[in-house]
């Protein structure tokens, strides 16, 4: 079986992964499962080193060899674009590669509160989409992009590793840039980000205290920010971002950030009843009483905000499962699984029954 029709089986199958290593079947992710392809025997390491190969450009394969790994994107004809990671394992070349769909999904085919919408219509502020690799955050952040796209003249400008998404030609003008192909690194990218007349700024993903420094700097200088990092509540994701600065430096972060913030949204993908993934979030938005508990210092409060705060649009993570659970789209046990207190989630649900 070559890569084509690798690739193809899994578009069929509606995978959003595919994996590729030495000794076991190419193997899809379906519904957050993992599914073996048993066509094609069990792969040799000249096989899979020729599948993977195949999809890197003669530049491309030479950091491979020198770097042991490299991220980069793969378009399959008009069909999808793929995310590739390549990388060594136990001394042989294997892939993990993420389907990114041709066409973007609007927030409503995502199953994502309308709320979301909101963000397309702000001029500045900082947003953030945080939640585990593979739950969405990429296509979240797509989707609301798009809507700008395809109802403001806009400038957008988006700093990537490596480009998922290719946004169609409508209202805005788009610059995407490639870490390695269109520049040489995050830092360099987000500072020249300022002399390109941008009014929207998409950071890929803040993974330092450079690419955090920035995208506070781009808010706090006017312009509207997306941004994805990996922690699991909006609590975790500001004492992530004050963390990574030196002690002296924490007070002011805490008051940029305060300054800037519109909403953290909290993400996770979970197995529905009846097959596909729903989306379950916390919802943070940037009120007064969340600025106010960012520049104190007094996170441990954040998740009581957010309880006492529905009327403006927040929701607890349990308050979001709760409303799955009642509509028949997942199961109470799943709800469970996800879940971070279940006590409270329990609550929830008999509220809902009375």
């Amino acid at each position: 079986m070559g890569i084509q029709e690798i690739l193809e089986e899994a578009l069929r199958r509606g995978a959003s992964d595919i994996h590729l290593m030495v000794g076991v079947y190419p193997t899809l992710r379906i519904d957050g499962k993992l599914v073996p392809m048993t066509k094609g025997g069990s792969p040799s390491p000249e096989v899979i080193e020729k599948l993977v190969l195949s999809l890197c450009s003669p530049e491309q394969k030479e950091l491979l060899m020198t770097n042991k790994e490299i991220d980069f994107s793969f378009a399959l004809s008009n069909m999808a674009r793929f995310r590739v990671n390549a990388f060594y394992q136990k001394g042989y070349l294997s892939a993990a590669l993420r389907l990114i769909p041709s066409r973007i999904p609007t927030l409503e085919e995502l199953h994502l509160p309308k709320l979301l919408a909101n963000f397309s219509k702000l001029r500045q502020g900082f947003i953030l989409i945080t939640g585990p690799t593979g739950h969405g955050k990429s296509t979240t952040i797509a989707s609301i992009l798009n809507e700008i796209n395809e109802t403001r003249s806009m400038h957008i400008v988006t700093v990537e590793d490596p480009i998922e998404y290719v946004y169609p030609s409508k209202k805005a003008l788009i610059a995407q840039r490639e870490m390695h192909l269109d520049t040489h690194s995050w830092e360099i990218a987000l500072r020249s980000v300022l002399r390109e007349d941008p009014d929207v700024v998409l950071v890929g993903e803040m993974r330092d205290y450079e690419t955090i420094e920035a995208a506070l700097t781009i808010a706090e200088t006017g312009h509207l920010v997306f941004a994805t990092l990996h922690t699991n509540s909006a609590s975790q994701t500001i004492d992530r971002i004050v963390g990574v600065f030196p002690e002296n430096q924490q007070d002011q972060i805490k008051l940029q950030l305060s300054n800037v913030i519109e909403a953290i949204i909290s993400m996770r993908l979970i197995p529905g009843s009846q097959g596909g993934r729903f989306p379950v979030l916390e919802i943070l938005l940037g009120t007064s009483a969340v600025k106010n508990v960012i520049r104190e210092g007094k996170t441990h409060l954040m998740d009581n905000v957010i309880q006492t705060s529905s009327q403006v649009g927040m929701v607890t993570l349990e308050n979001s499962l709760a409303a799955l659970i009642k509509s028949g789209k997942i199961t109470l046990e799943t709800a469970l699984s996800y879940s971070l207190k279940t006590e409270e989630l329990m609550r929830e649900v008999k509220k809902d029954e009375k």
